[in-house]
């Protein structure tokens, strides 16, 4: 017989799953080409298994489908599926633990991952995990960077939209690599542009927010955290309190159209523009798709349902990928209120009434001991969640600066340069500017989400 694990109406599915144990909210890497793993992978995550690059077997597919696609479809977990998933073990192919991973993460628990976490252990000849399963083998296969198998966007496509169909439009095809993708633990936000005060089960972008002066903005204390953006000699603080709250803002500032993603998980606000498109392109309208890729939100166009990079602002999927769209970005100054409107008098503030009531401080608490999602490999250089400056230089180095070793600098006085990059202190944050003197678009975020969407950067640590 069959174990039940949903039977409740769609409508209902992400609480009914919670409950029940199953939540209905490639390329090849280093294993397959021969590359070596750094030292410090090794150390961490071992020597990964031998991968083959082999088609699929009738039966494995079979069984793929059974074990993957009809568990979803049907909400159940049998006898059917578990011998399905002991074809898939006997096949010893490290490459269908991705498959695994990814039903995994919409199962909270209990004897299923249990089963599915001593498979996918098995194919990649570790030790079986006994808690956060899910984690530890994504993990793994993020650090040994184990190629996906054949036919794997599929596969995974019929997972995650049988658990959200509102995502159909967003697994395709394009310049993404979909193993690293999985479920952030939230419904996708896909409200047209000036929905911001109607209700959805998802993380509510703002758009074109209500602001106010400084002077009025009583409700913020000097301590707190906000992100400061000037436009054409305009300027607006974006209080984190509400970022946390809606972790997208589509605005207009100084004439220029902006949409604003804050990635609480890699404490990185970003800005980027989103007018001046080319010709036959409708402005983004940027929204949280629920996804996330090793621990960075997944953002997308709510217009044409393209997919953004967002460390990066380029279009990944869909019709703005094909025209090859890539945002410019603006600069981001992470401060302290007070040091935000001493400096910037007339700067204006999002009103406290978009945050909803709510005041996370995700950074000191949620966050408080590192990423909570899998992140596979981290660059050694600095600890996780050091903070750092990025920018990317005129001939296309990116280049990360250590905040808190660069704000002593500057404080002393001390000049701070990376080819034609310069940085300087603006209202208690850190601005990187050209040789010239022109903003070129820095932002501050984590290090371990700065490294690994630029792999190759540099790094200044004084």
């Amino acid at each position: 017989m069959k174990a039940p694990i949903l039977n409740v109406p769609r409508l209902s599915y992400l609480s009914a799953f919670l409950a029940a144990g199953l939540v209905v909210v490639g390329t090849s890497g280093h294993a397959e080409n021969g590359v070596p793993l750094p030292d410090y992978v090794v150390a961490t995550f071992g020597t990964p298994p031998q991968v083959q690059d082999v088609s699929l077997t009738e039966a494995v597919q079979s069984a793929i489908e059974t074990a993957f696609v009809d568990s979803i479809t049907s909400s159940s977990w049998g006898p059917e599926q578990q011998a399905a998933l002991e074809i898939i073990k006997a096949s010893g192919d490290p490459r269908l633990a991705w498959i695994i991973a990814d039903l995994m993460r919409f199962v909270t628990g209990g004897n299923l991952a249990n089963t599915l976490g001593t498979a996918a252990a098995d194919l990649l000849e570790i030790e079986p995990p006994t808690s956060n399963h899910w984690g530890i083998i994504t993990d793994h296969l993020i650090a040994w960077d184990i190629p996906a198998p054949p036919d794997y966007l599929s596969v995974k496509r019929a997972i995650f939209t049988g658990v959200v169909p509102q995502w159909r439009a967003l697994f395709v095809e394009g310049d993404i690599d979909w193993r690293h993708v999985s479920w952030g633990g939230v419904l996708i936000d896909d409200r047209a542009y000036g929905q911001t005060n109607a209700p959805c089960n998802c993380i509510p972008a703002a758009d074109n927010p209500a602001v106010s002066s400084a002077e009025d903005a009583t409700w913020l204390g000097d301590s707190d955290i906000v992100f400061g953006i000037e436009v054409n000699g305009e300027y607006r603080a974006y209080p984190r309190q509400i970022m946390e709250v809606r972790e997208m803002v589509n605005d207009t500032l100084g004439g220029r159209d902006l949409g604003i993603p804050y990635c609480t998980l890699c404490g990185a606000a970003q800005a980027y523009f989103t007018d001046r498109m080319p010709d036959g392109v409708e402005r983004p309208v940027l929204r949280t798709s629920g996804l996330l890729i090793r621990s960075n939100k997944v953002m997308y166009d709510v217009v044409t349902s393209s997919v953004f990079d967002t460390f990066l602002g380029k279009a990944v999927t869909g019709p703005l990928a094909e025209r090859g769209l890539k945002l410019e970005q603006a600069t981001v100054i992470t401060t302290d209120w007070g040091s935000w409107k001493a400096e910037h008098p007339d700067t204006t503030v999002l009103i406290e009434a978009l945050a909803l009531g709510r005041d996370f401080d995700f950074r000191n608490g949620r966050d408080a001991n590192g990423p909570i999602f899998p992140v596979g490999d981290v660059d050694p250089r600095l600890p996780v969640h050091e903070d750092v400056i990025g920018a990317i230089t005129r001939s296309g180095k990116p280049i990360a600066f250590q905040r808190s070793a660069a704000l002593i600098a500057l404080r002393n006085g001390d000049p701070i340069t990376f080819e034609n990059i310069r940085l300087e202190l603006d209202a208690g944050g850190i601005r990187a500017i050209d040789a010239d003197g022109t903003d070129i678009g820095s932002h501050q975020a984590f290090w371990f989400a700065w490294s690994q969407f630029h792999p190759n950067t540099a790094l200044w640590s004084g």
